[in-house]
C-alpha cells in the first residue's frame, strides 16, 4: 500500500475532482461515512454522548458530517467549533449549515474550562481540529485543549491524523492528541506510520473515499508499506549451494558475538553456506559456538582486528560468493578500516556494510558511489548522519527525505534502522517496515539483521527484495519471540532462534499478512 505525503494527498484530492468529476462534497461525505462506520464498529452510537472538536478547514468539515450521522443514528452530539463560523467555506460550510438546522449543540469555546466541562459529559471525543494541514507548533487554547483531551481518560477518535502530528514526518508539533482510533482517508500519510505519530494514532483505519485505484496506486508515489513478497520454494532436488553462499568479514578481539550472530543468522533464515572470515585468535571460539559455520581465520593487527594484508585473499574468495557482508564487530582500528574501503572499491560481489564498516565508508564515501555490484547499507540514525553528512536531529525528524536523497546519491540500498525501519532504494522508493517491537533494541540485533538479509538473497530473491524481506523477517522473528517470552529481556540469540519460525510463518500466512498490512492499517 502506498503512503502519501501531505502535498501528494492534496494532489490526489485535486485529481479526483478534476479528472473524475468527484465533487468535494462527495469526498467529504464519504470521509464522514467512513468515520461513522469506525465509531459504530469500535464504540457504538445509540445513546452514546459525543463531543466533536472541529476546526475551520476540511478536517472540521469531516467532523460536521460525522456529527450528522451520529445524530441521525441515535447519538447525542455536541460540536465545539474553534474559530469564527463566518470563516467556514466550501463543503465544510455546507455541512456546518446542515447540522445547524438540527438539534445538535454547537458552541464556540472561549476557554479550556468549557471544553473540560464538555468532556465530563461525554462518552467519546472526536478530534477534527487540524488534520494534516498543520504547519506550525500548536499553541494557545488549542494546546490546552489537546492536553485536556489526553488527560480526559475518554475514548478518542481522530480524523485523518491526531491533531498536532506532522503529516509528513510523524513528529509532534508542540503537543498532539493521543487517539485510541484514527480514520485516515485516500491513503495513509507518512505521519500515520512513522513514530512518534504512529503511536499516537491508536488503531489505524483507512478509507479510499471512492478514489479509483488508478489514482492512489501510482508509481509517482514513492513511499509504501513494506508488505512481504513471496519466497521462492525449497525444491526437493536441491543442495546447500542452491540457497546461497555468503562471506562474513567480521569480528575482532573485543567483539566475539557480532560475527557469530551475523554468520549464523544467514543459516537460520534459510541460507545455504555461511563463511566467516574472522581474526585467527578468536576463530576457535567462534567454531565451538557455531559449528555449522565455515571459518576462514585471518591474519591480525596488533589490536586483534583483521589486518589489511588479508585484502587480496578476501577479494579472491569473494568472487565465488553471492553476497559479502562486512562490518559486524570489526573494530575502529585504522588498518581494518582501510581494509573495508579497499574491499568496497574493488569487490565485484554484492556487498552489505554494517556496524564498524559504515564508519569506514563514511570516511571515504566515494568508495561505494561507483560500485558496479549492488550495495546495501544498514545504519542506525547516528551512522546515517555520518553517511548522509547531516545532523542526527535531521535524520530523526526527516527520516524519509534524508533516506531517499542519500540512497540516490550513494546509488545504494539503505536500511535505516529504528522503530518502523525504512528501506530506501536508489530510485527514491522507500518502504516503511511495520514488523518488530521495542524488545529488539538490544545488542546484536543488527548483526542478526545482516545475516537475514543475506539469507533472503540466498533463497533466490533479487537484492532489492532481499533487503525488504530481510527487514520484515527479522522484525517478525522478534515479534514471535516477544509473543512467547515478552519484550523485556529479548536477546539477539532469541531473535536468531526464532528466524526459522518467522520464515515458516510468512510461507504459510503470506496472504493474510499482505491483506491487513501486518495489522498496521485496516481498510474499510
Amino acid at each position: 500500500m502506498k503512503v502519501a505525503r501531505v502535498a501528494e494527498m492534496q494532489d490526489l484530492d485535486r485529481r479526483a475532482m478534476e479528472e473524475f468529476g468527484i465533487p468535494p462534497e462527495i469526498l467529504m461525505e464519504n470521509a464522514g461515512e467512513a468515520s461513522y462506520s469506525v465509531v459504530s464498529r469500535e464504540f457504538g452510537v445509540t445513546g452514546k454522548r459525543f463531543t466533536i472538536l472541529c476546526g475551520l478547514g476540511n478536517n472540521g468539515g469531516d467532523g460536521f458530517v460525522l456529527a450528522r450521522k451520529l445524530h441521525s443514528n441515535g447519538g447525542h452530539v455536541r460540536v465545539l467549533l474553534f474559530g469564527r463560523r463566518e470563516e467556514l467555506k466550501g463543503p465544510a460550510r455546507k455541512n456546518f449549515d446542515i447540522i445547524s438546522r438540527m438539534p445538535v449543540e454547537i458552541e464556540s469555546p472561549e476557554s479550556v474550562e468549557s471544553v473540560k466541562d464538555a468532556f465530563c459529559h461525554s462518552d467519546a471525543i472526536v478530534d477534527a481540529m487540524f488534520g494534516t494541514g498543520l504547519t506550525r507548533a500548536v499553541a494557545g487554547i488549542h494546546e490546552d485543549v489537546i492536553q485536556s483531551i489526553n488527560e480526559s481518560q475518554t475514548c478518542v477518535f481522530s480524523i485523518d491524523i491526531p491533531s498536532g502530528v506532522n503529516g509528513d514526518t510523524g513528529q509532534v508539533m508542540g503537543v498532539a492528541v493521543r487517539a485510541d482510533y484514527t480514520i485516515t482517508y485516500g491513503l495513509p500519510k507518512i505521519g500515520n506510520l512513522l513514530y512518534p505519530g504512529n503511536a499516537l494514532c491508536g488503531k489505524l483505519y483507512l478509507s479510499h473515499i471512492s478514489f479509483p485505484p488508478s489514482l492512489y496506486d501510482t508509481d509517482s508515489i514513492k513511499v509504501e508499506i513494506n508488505t512481504p513478497v513471496e519466497l521462492p520454494r525449497r525444491e526437493k532436488d536441491t543442495h546447500k549451494g542452491t540457497y546461497g553462499k555468503a562471506l562474513f568479514i567480521a569480528g575482532s578481539s573485543s567483539y566475539l558475538g557480532a560475527p557469530y550472530f551475523a554468520a549464523l543468522s544467514f543459516l537460520k533464515a534459510g541460507g545455504g553456506l555461511s563463511y566467516l572470515a574472522a581474526p585467527k585468535f578468536i576463530s576457535p571460539f567462534l567454531a565451538s559456538r557455531g559449528s555449522e559455520l565455515v571459518l576462514i581465520p585471518q591474519r591480525e593487527t596488533s589490536s586483534g582486528s583483521i589486518a589489511l594484508d588479508n585484502r587480496d585473499d578476501l577479494l579472491a574468495f569473494s568472487r565465488d560468493m553471492d553476497m559479502v557482508v562486512v562490518g559486524p564487530g570489526l573494530s575502529l582500528n585504522d588498518e581494518t578500516q582501510e581494509l573495508v574501503v579497499e574491499l568496497a572499491k574493488k569487490s565485484r560481489t554484492p556487498l552489505l556494510v554494517d556496524g564498524d564498516g559504515l564508519t569506514a565508508i563514511a570516511r571515504d564515501i566515494q568508495c561505494i558511489k561507483n560500485r558496479e555490484a549492488e550495495t546495501i547499507l544498514t545504519p542506525h540514525p547516528g551512522e546515517m548522519s555520518r553517511i548522509a553528512g547531516t545532523g542526527v536531529s535531521d535524520v530523526t525528524t526527516n527520516r524519509i527525505d534524508v533516506l531517499s536523497r542519500t540512497a540516490r546519491e550513494l546509488n545504494s540500498i539503505i536500511v535505516l534502522k529504528g522503530a518502523h525501519s525504512l528501506i530506501g532504494y536508489p530510485d527514491e522508493t522507500v518502504f516503511i517496515n511495520t514488523s518488530g517491537n521495542p524488545g529488539m533494541a538490544t545488542a546484536g540485533s543488527g548483526d542478526v539483521l545482516t545475516g537475514t538479509i543475506a539469507a533472503m538473497n540466498g533463497l533466490g530473491l533479487p537484492i532489492r527484495n532481499a533487503a525488504r524481506m530481510g527487514v520484515f523477517i527479522h522484525g517478525l522473528s522478534g515479534d514471535l519471540a516477544a509473543r512467547d517470552r515478552g519484550e523485556d529481556g529479548i536477546t539477539a540469540q532469541d531473535i536468531l532462534d526464532y528466524l526459522p519460525g518467522a520464515v515458516k510463518h510468512v510461507r504459510e500466512n503470506l496472504e493474510d499478512i499482505s491483506r491487513n498490512f501486518y495489522g498496521s492499517v485496516t481498510v474499510i
